[in-house]
């Protein structure tokens, strides 16, 4: 059971998000090497690979959720694996602007800080 939710996992963080995926267990080797197992069987073999809600539905949610909480390394990731999920720039933008009216002002401004910097490694930053 915990070899297939391992493998569920990284089978789908590696198709929404493979260089930040592989990053992941690179980042983590010599500080907490448990810790990507951690994530590829809870978050993405148990949460995101749930039914209910969609791949591309599931990473909008996580950029309006990281774009509040405030957590830029793990938005920029996201905003990437939505792009790769089917959304737009200009549905990213609208989702981290619409988190100033709950989160704030300086949530949203930071998260659109972050798009930027993904649209432009991504070539669509106008």
């Amino acid at each position: 059971m915990e070899n297939e939710r391992y493998e569920r996992g990284k089978t789908l963080l590696m198709e929404i998000n493979r260089n930040n995926a592989e990053k992941l267990v690179e980042n983590l080797r010599g500080v907490a090497p448990d810790m990507h197992r951690y994530v590829f069987e809870f978050a993405y073999g148990d949460i995101y690979s749930r039914p209910g809600l969609d791949l591309r539905s599931r990473e909008l949610a996580t950029v309006a959720a990281l774009t509040a909480l405030g957590h830029q390394t793990q938005l920029k990731s996201h905003i990437e694996a939505a792009m790769n999920a089917g959304w737009t720039r200009e549905e990213i933008v609208e989702v981290i602007m619409q988190m100033a009216v709950y989160a704030g002002f300086p949530a949203a401004l930071n998260g659109l800080n972050s798009a930027k910097e993904v649209f432009m490694r991504a070539g669509v930053d106008r």
